[in-house]
């Protein structure tokens, strides 16, 4: 008996011990050497000139390099280029560091920022980022001169911009573009040793790395869309981080209080919304979309669904982004009664059929798809909902095979430009950012004369008025302004948020 007592002792002693670790760490980290990250999604593309989704971006920031970078306060700092001069407001001259190697060997020169920068301004993937580079040119090994079609005042905030990212000329040309989106080539701090497709990219510290090394050797990247299998992974120590804590705010509370788990947040410079395919009935028809708008109380719905984690938008970029008036703008009220009469104005006095899309893996969207179908049917909007896969999702709603769809934006410039030239001019529709399919003329003028203008305070009355015009359409629901909150295990360190939402992954160790 006495013996018996002693084992259930035991046993409940090393079941208290490995909760109060959370399991790997429990027993103290066994493997040094390996940072995991997971998020919900697994990036598309590997190649930064070939996709401009966060997923992506986040890898690109660790593989390859930009000429500069974005500091935590979002002040432009240098890259791969150790300064630069303007030598009139639309040619910038980048002068290179030295001795900087890709992951291949191959030495790092301005022919290879030549090739990268002109190939990028030719992508329609990234054209609203890009498309104003005119000319690029090798003055000689180290020094660059980039030519604008116009002035561009925030062009230094869009060369630090991960679609800028310098890739490597033989890995391109030789591989081909399919095959090197697999294998990509950078000067990073990690490099890319293998992928699975759908699951993980495994990578190793790149010892010949310009800057300070990685701090850790081995990094893998997982992709685990159900949140609540993340979560799960990093209390019992499958993973270090969890990117994406944000798109499941009630776990919010739950990680906070797990004693081997620290929560990180940050105020981004994204909006989250709701996007109507205006090019199709019957959302070509403004009253259409504004008694949707009205049929929603977001208010109500960021409390149940987003609760204390940003706050409820009021336009298309937040306050967070220079130039933004979302606190001057009026608020599209719930109000069911004027939907209904709008509706009845617009032809549809009983209502429609219609489908809203999202991803998987977000499980705030998918929450939103659900309230959305019951106060919509309140009004007499019947809403089918489709979640699919993170890839094939971007793929439809770029086609324009939608009626409405849930996405985010992050403004990582944090200019106004980037936050309204690639999601509303003309230009710009489908996978460039426009997948609402909407805009006109007046508008695409506004957006190109914001994009020429040098003098700060006419920028502002431009974007003051594109942002009043946006409203007035309603291409979007206004749904939420967004925080970033990941979370990661107690004995990582030097783990910081951005306001862009880019992971240093390099600076990240164990304790």
């Amino acid at each position: 008996m006495k013996k018996l007592l002693a084992l259930v002792l035991v046993l409940a002693f090393v079941a208290g011990t490995l909760w109060a670790g959370g399991g790997r760490a429990a027993v103290g980290r066994t493997d040094m050497n390996t940072l995991t990250i997971a998020s919900a999604a697994f990036p598309p593309n590997l190649d930064p000139t070939l996709t401009n989704d966060m997923t992506s971006a986040q890898l690109h920031h660790i593989i390859y390099d930009t000429l500069v970078n974005y500091d935590f306060d979002m002040s432009i700092v240098p890259g791969l280029a150790y300064r630069w001069s303007m030598d009139d407001p639309s040619r910038i001259s980048m002068f290179l560091r030295q001795g900087v190697r890709f992951h291949n060997g191959d030495v790092f020169t301005a022919s290879v920022v030549v090739f990268s920068l002109q190939r990028a301004a030719v992508s329609p993937h990234i054209g609203h980022i890009t498309g104003m580079i005119q000319n690029v040119q090798a003055i000689n090994p180290h020094e660059v001169l980039i030519t604008l079609q116009y002035p561009f005042a925030p062009f230094l905030s869009h060369l630090a911009h991960t679609a800028t990212s310098i890739v490597n000329q033989r890995a391109v040309t030789t591989l081909g573009e399919d095959a090197h989106a697999l294998a990509p080539v950078g000067t990073g701090a990690y490099r890319v040793t293998g992928l699975v497709t759908g699951d993980r990219v495994e990578m190793t510290r790149f010892d010949d790395f310009w800057d300070t090394p990685a701090r850790v050797q081995n990094l893998t990247w997982r992709s685990i869309p159900d949140g609540a299998t993340r979560l799960l992974e990093l209390e019992t120590g499958g993973i270090d981080i969890k990117i994406g804590l944000h798109t499941m705010p009630h776990d919010i509370s739950r990680t906070e209080a797990h004693p081997n788990v620290r929560v990180y947040r940050q105020m981004s410079l994204s909006t989250n919304y709701v996007g109507f395919n205006t090019q199709r009935a019957p959302f070509n028809d403004v009253r259409v979309r504004q008694a949707v708008h009205h049929a929603l109380d977001l208010d109500a719905i960021n409390r149940v669904i987003n609760p204390g984690v940003g706050a409820t938008a009021t336009g298309p970029i937040n306050s967070m982004v220079w130039g933004s008036i979302a606190g001057e703008l009026p608020r599209i009220e719930f109000n069911q009664a004027r939907a209904r009469q709008l509706l009845a104005e617009a032809g549809f006095p009983n209502g429609f059929n219609t489908t809203i899309y999202t991803n998987e893996g977000n499980a705030v969207r998918a929450d939103l798809a659900e309230i959305m179908q019951h106060q919509l049917a309140a009004v007499g909007i019947n809403v089918d909902i489709s979640i699919i896969e993170w890839g094939a999702y971007l793929d439809l709603t770029a086609r324009g095979e939608h009626n409405m769809f849930i996405l985010g934006w992050v403004s990582v410039t944090g200019d106004p430009d980037y936050g309204l030239h690639p999601l509303f001019h003309t230009s710009n529709f489908g996978a460039a950012g426009n997948r609402t399919f909407w805009g006109n003329t007046h508008l695409d003028n506004l957006l190109d004369a914001g994009r020429a203008e040098t003098d700060p305070a006419r920028r502002l009355q431009i974007y003051a008025e594109v942002q009043q015009i946006v409203q007035r359409e309603v291409p979007w629901v206004f749904w939420h302004v967004g925080e970033w909150v990941h979370a990661a295990r107690t004995d990582v360190r030097g783990f910081r948020t951005h306001p862009a939402d880019y992971i240093r992954a390099w600076e990240i160790y164990f304790d």
